[in-house]
């Protein structure tokens, strides 16, 4: 069961932390942890429940907890999440909510087309200089649709970047 468990918690311990190794967990991942798994339920296991018993079980000026460290935050959870059960029975009961959950991503910002956003991106509507920025499909033409190109061909006293004209060689 606490291999069930460990991989969780691993899963979790990595989830948005590129650096981490996914042998400790942040506070963050913990309360995550704990949510998503169903650990915190919001009467019996709250948030604050869980940031003190994170902070209960972690070094002293540590940020991050282990998985042993983790272990002992779980059964003091469980004892609170399952009232009447022996530690153990308790701790068994939160393995087996944690068990093959993953991190949930929902809640996640999307990009909307709803109302000015679809009108203002659609860009078959555009007029004027705007228009020559984009082809028929709507994808941009870069440079070539934004800058005017200037045609460097011929002669123009004076100008400096044509030819090799030199006064002096005269």
């Amino acid at each position: 069961m606490a291999s069930e468990a460990e991989k969780t918690f691993h899963r979790f311990a990595v989830f948005g932390e590129s650096s981490s190794s996914g042998n400790e967990i942040t506070n963050k991942n913990f309360s995550k942890l704990c949510k998503d798994c169903g650990i915190m339920d919001g009467k019996a296991v709250t948030s604050t429940d869980v940031d003190i018993v994170f902070s209960k079980v972690k070094a002293k000026n540590a940020r991050t907890i282990n998985f042993q460290q983790f272990q002992e935050a779980m059964k003091e959870l469980g004892q609170k999440r399952f009232k009447g059960k022996n530690p153990d029975e308790a701790l068994e009961d939160v393995f087996k909510l944690m068990e093959g959950k993953d991190p949930a991503t929902t809640g996640v910002t999307k990009a909307t087309t709803v109302g000015g956003v679809d009108r203002l991106t659609d860009t078959s509507k555009y007029t004027g200089t705007h228009k020559e920025r984009f082809d028929e499909s709507g994808k941009g033409k870069g440079i070539e649709g934004r800058e005017e190109t200037t045609d460097n061909s011929g002669y123009v006293s004076g100008y400096k970047g044509a030819g090799t004209y030199d006064k002096k060689s005269q």
